[in-house]
């Protein structure tokens, strides 16, 4: 059981990685539009929104594809013989939707709850990103207005 945790704690510290330094270089980039002398406008803020949410979507799409691969590398799931199925239940246990259909059958199980923990965490740090986004743009819009 400690190799499987020190497997998922490996693929969790992989996937932190990979949102720290994409939502950093993404901050960075927002950042040449952050100016106090000029407040985002509407158009301007629709973009920087939408564009957001593409690269954390996108990010959440590698972290997703690191552990299907881990799972297809690793496990001997008969269902997960295809890098498809792979994808799809890392998908869904990532999510932490969990349909079921698919499972990992003994120690291989704890893998999957510790994707499901990491999955949380890091939509939640994607939502409170997201939230400073808007947030931000809603007051450029607003100073515009006044």
């Amino acid at each position: 059981m400690l190799t499987f945790s020190l497997i998922g704690s490996s693929l969790v510290a992989i996937t932190v990685l990979m949102h720290a330094v994409g939502t950093t270089a993404w901050l960075r980039y927002l950042g040449r539009y952050d100016t106090d002398d000029e407040p985002w406008a509407t158009r301007r803020s629709l973009w920087i929104i939408t564009s957001t949410v593409i690269v954390l979507i996108s990010l959440h799409a590698l972290q997703i594809l690191v552990w299907a691969i881990a799972y297809l590398s690793l496990t001997t799931v008969d269902e997960l013989e295809t890098l498809e199925s792979a994808i799809y239940f890392s998908f869904v246990t990532f999510t932490t939707l969990g349909y079921g259909d698919i499972t990992l059958g003994g120690h291989w199980r704890i893998l999957s709850g510790i994707q499901a923990l990491n999955g949380i965490m890091l939509v939640g740090w994607t939502t409170a990103l997201l939230f400073a986004v808007v947030q931000r743009s809603w007051k450029g819009i607003n100073s515009r207005d006044a």
